[in-house]
C-alpha cells in the first residue's frame, strides 16, 4: 500500500480549538450515555440522545428496519469524495463497579467499553464540522452503531442499506482504550484486531455408577483429552507466522459425586488473524473432537457460530491517519503497533467492502498506569475524559484530510 502522495491542509488550530470547546459537551453527552446503557442491537435511548445533540445542524438522517443506528450525512462544499467516521453506541451485561458519580442506572448493564465516548467523540465532530463544512472538498458520513458487542449492528446497517447513498470512498473509526498513554493513537496496517467465533463442543457417552465406569462411557477424561488435543493442535497445525488462539472458557458436566453422566459439554473461543487460518482451525476442531471421541467409542460433536471477521487496516488509510495525526498533535502522539491484538471488532465489516482503518486513543485514569490499570470490560474500568477533545479533533482533521487531500484509495 503507498502513503498519500501529497500532504492535504489541515486547519490543525481550527479542529483542535473545536474540540477543547466542544469538551464539555462532549463529556457532558458521554455521562448521560454512560448512566443510562443499552444492550445490543436496540438502543432507542441512546439513539434520540444523539439526534437531540444533533438537533438543528445541516445534516441528514437515516434509518434501517434491523436496529437503531443513524447515519448522519453532511454534505460539504463539492460532492467529490466521500468519507465515513464511525462510532459504536452499545454496552456490555456487566454490574458497574466504578463508584463514578455518573455510573450505571440500568441494572446488568455498563458501557465498559468506551462506546459511550465513541458516541460522544462523533457527535462532537459532527458539530465541528457542521460549522465549518465550506471547508470540506466533500460528504461527510456519521454512523452511529448499535450491536457491536457481539450482535453484528454494522453488518446489518450496511445490509439495511445504509452506507450506499453516497457509498464512502474512505472509513475511519476511533476506538478509546485506558491501556495507551493518554492522548496517543495507535494502528498498523493489515490485520488490526482478530475474527471471533464460539465453539460448542458436546460429548455423548453412557452414564453409570462412579464406582463402575467399565460398565458406562465416561465423556468427562474424553472431554478433558480432547482440550488438550486441541491445544496440540494450535500449537503443531497452525503457523506461528499466522497465529490462532482457542480457549475452552468453560466446561459443564456431571451432577453428583458418585454418577457418571451422559454428556460433557464445552464452550470456547476461536480467534485467528487470516480467513484460511481461520478454516484450517475450524476443521481441524471437528476432526480432533470426532476422532477423540471415537478412539474412546464416544460420540464428538462440534458446532462453530462465526462471529466477526478479522479487522483489517488499508495501509493508505493508516499512512493517512499517522500523518494527520504527527501533523496536529506531533510526531510522538503517533504509535505503530507491532502486532495485531486478538480481541475483534465488527467495524471488521465496513473495512471489508470500504478502505479505511481503526485507531486506538490512549486514555488513561488520572493518577493511573496504562500498563496496570483495568482494560476494557473490566467492570471497574474508568477512562480520562479531556482526551476525548483529541478525539473529536482527529475525526474533524482526519475527513478533511481525506476529502481535500489526494490520498489514493
Amino acid at each position: 500500500m503507498n502513503a498519500p502522495t501529497k500532504a492535504a491542509v489541515i486547519d490543525r488550530e481550527i479542529w483542535t480549538g473545536a474540540g477543547e470547546a466542544l469538551l464539555a459537551d462532549t463529556i457532558a453527552l458521554r455521562r448521560a450515555i454512560h448512566e443510562d446503557p443499552e444492550l445490543g442491537l436496540d438502543c432507542p435511548r441512546t439513539t434520540e440522545k444523539i439526534k437531540a445533540a444533533l438537533a438543528g445542524l445541516p445534516l441528514e438522517f437515516r434509518e434501517g428496519p434491523s436496529t437503531t443506528g443513524l447515519i448522519a450525512i453532511l454534505r460539504g462544499s463539492t460532492n467529490a469524495r466521500t468519507v465515513l467516521l464511525r462510532g459504536d453506541m452499545d454496552a456490555l451485561p456487566l454490574e458497574e463497579d466504578t463508584g463514578l458519580a455518573f455510573r450505571s442506572r440500568n441494572d446488568g448493564a455498563m458501557h465498559a467499553c468506551g462506546h459511550d465516548t465513541h458516541v460522544a467523540m462523533l457527535v462532537g465532530a459532527a458539530k465541528a464540522l457542521c460549522a465549518e463544512r465550506e471547508r470540506l472538498a466533500g460528504t461527510v458520513v456519521f454512523m452511529f452503531q448499535p450491536g457491536e458487542e457481539g450482535w453484528h449492528g454494522a453488518r446489518f446497517m450496511m445490509e439495511d442499506g445504509l452506507l450506499d447513498d453516497p457509498r464512502p470512498d474512505a472509513a475511519f473509526a476511533l476506538h478509546i482504550t485506558p491501556n495507551l498513554p493518554n492522548g496517543t493513537f495507535a494502528s498498523r496496517t493489515g490485520p488490526l484486531l482478530a475474527s471471533a467465533d464460539q465453539v460448542r463442543i458436546t460429548v455423548r457417552g453412557a452414564g453409570g455408577h462412579a464406582a463402575m465406569p467399565h460398565d458406562a462411557r465416561d465423556p468427562i477424561p474424553v472431554a478433558c483429552e480432547i482440550v488438550t488435543a486441541l491445544q496440540s493442535l494450535i500449537t503443531r497445525r497452525i503457523s506461528v507466522y499466522d497465529p490462532a488462539v482457542l480457549t475452552i472458557a468453560k466446561i459443564e458436566s456431571g451432577t453428583t459425586f458418585n454418577v457418571i453422566p451422559e454428556s460433557a459439554l464445552m464452550l470456547g473461543t476461536i480467534r485467528t488473524l487470516s480467513e484460511a487460518t481461520r478454516e484450517t482451525v475450524h476443521e481441524g476442531i471437528r476432526r480432533v473432537v470426532e476422532h477423540v471421541a471415537a478412539a474412546h467409542g464416544l460420540v464428538g460433536e462440534t458446532e462453530i457460530d462465526r462471529g466477526f471477521p478479522v479487522t483489517v487496516c488499508d495501509g493508505r488509510i493508516v499512512a493517512l491517519a499517522e500523518q494527520t495525526v504527527q501533523a496536529v498533535f506531533g510526531a510522538e502522539a503517533w504509535r505503530t503497533m507491532p502486532t495485531p491484538m486478538m480481541g475483534a471488532e465488527d467495524f471488521a465489516y465496513v473495512l471489508q467492502k470500504i478502505p479505511g482503518a481503526m485507531a486506538f486513543l490512549g486514555a488513561t485514569p488520572e493518577g493511573g498506569d496504562f500498563r496496570t490499570c483495568c482494560a476494557l470490560h473490566s467492570n471497574r474500568m474508568v477512562l480520562s475524559e479531556e482526551v476525548m477533545a483529541k478525539g473529536v479533533a482527529l475525526h474533524c482533521a482526519f475527513a478533511q484530510a481525506f476529502l481535500n487531500g489526494d490520498a489514493v484509495v
